[in-house]
């Protein structure tokens, strides 16, 4: 199994973030086909209380890295990766992990 792991930079508006993310991107996104699994995170802090280096994570499981790279090339992956821009305003990075 691998996964796919984006993760955001703060946002330079957290507020239109989180209302583009939850209304317009999680939609999209969950038009990708043959995801098993997703997990959603936003990041609260460090453990001595400092701010997190990341805002928030997302990531999403596919059953092998053919399945991964299927996808992620359809239409719906490529609306998906397309609508980044529209709202990452504090960057984005995309890993693959193995699980």
């Amino acid at each position: 199994m691998v996964k796919l792991v984006v993760m955001y930079g703060h946002p330079e508006s957290p507020e239109a973030f989180e209302k583009y993310y939850a209304a317009t991107h999680l939609p999209i996104a969950g038009q990708i086909k043959g995801v098993s699994r997703v997990d959603l995170s936003k990041f609260v802090g460090t453990p001595d209380g400092g701010r997190a280096s990341e805002y928030r994570m997302a990531e999403l499981y596919f059953e092998n890295m053919g399945e991964l790279q299927k996808q992620m090339g359809s239409p719906e992956g490529q609306a998906a990766v397309n609508d980044i821009p529209n709202f990452a305003t504090g960057g984005v990075n995309v890993m693959v992990a193995e699980v």
